[in-house]
């Protein structure tokens, strides 16, 4: 007879009041996503390595002061989730205009022009205006690369980019750099894009940004749609090995 395969061990928790069903192992975001309940993100995506830097998937536990990144936060037996709640509404607001205001995000003018999660989120969220002041920091945009373009004006540094580099394509080119609003993506040693060695110009960077700060040369306003067909079975084959 072949060996039986255990089973992982399941249990019950409650997300906005209702009973759902979840494995060991799993974060809240995980659980809420299986069961169509939508929590904001940016910075998590399925298949790479959890960041938690966005902090847009907050939410609350019952019995707890504080909040919790719902995509680093695992799931346990009875924890009672709150995930929309005026609190929730007013921060998630507010890291939103925290973004839009520390670089140049012109939407009517980006290649990502209702294809972009930031702006998504924005208008699902309701932040039609920003009440902080603009940095407006002065900014580089690296078209070295015959391909891709890099912009860091519409850069959130959600490290999707660094990540999938790393982890799926096995290139580690991409990196962080700096601190606080000099805080920037990099290639190799700080080095033009179009000199990479490292370099395999896949593009898989350029599909899991969330914004336009990583587009295709030859793409005009909202023509750029991220395309990320490759990562889930990336993913599998990955683990497979």
């Amino acid at each position: 007879m072949p060996p039986t395969i255990p089973t992982p061990h399941s249990f019950t928790l409650t997300i906005d009041g209702q009973d759902v069903t979840a494995t060991v192992g799993q974060s809240i975001l995980q659980v809420a996503n299986e069961h169509h309940v939508e929590i904001p993100t940016l910075c998590y995506l399925d298949g790479l390595s959890v960041w938690g830097g966005c902090r847009l998937c907050m939410v609350q536990i019952v019995g707890q002061a504080r909040l919790v990144a719902a995509c680093a936060t695992a799931a346990t037996e009875d924890m009672q989730v709150v995930t929309q709640s005026p609190q929730l509404h007013d921060y998630r607001q507010t890291i939103l205009q925290m973004l839009f205001a520390e670089r140049n995000h012109i939407c009517s003018i980006c290649v990502a022009n209702g294809h972009c999660e930031l702006q998504s989120w924005g208008q699902k969220l309701g932040v039609d205006h920003i009440d902080l002041p603009y940095r407006y920091p002065d900014l580089d945009v690296d078209s070295s690369h015959p391909r891709f373009r890099l912009d860091h004006n519409r850069c959130i540094l959600c490290t999707r980019c660094v990540r999938v580099c790393d982890e799926i394509e096995g290139a580690h080119t991409l990196d962080v750099m700096g601190r606080g609003i000099q805080n920037m993506i990099i290639h190799d040693l700080n080095e033009p894009w179009g000199d990479s060695t490292t370099c395999t110009s896949c593009g898989k960077c350029v599909h899991v940004c969330p914004t336009g700060a990583l587009s295709e040369k030859g793409t005009s306003v909202a023509e750029m749609v991220k395309r990320r067909q490759f990562l889930p079975y990336l993913t599998v084959m990955r683990e497979a090995k």
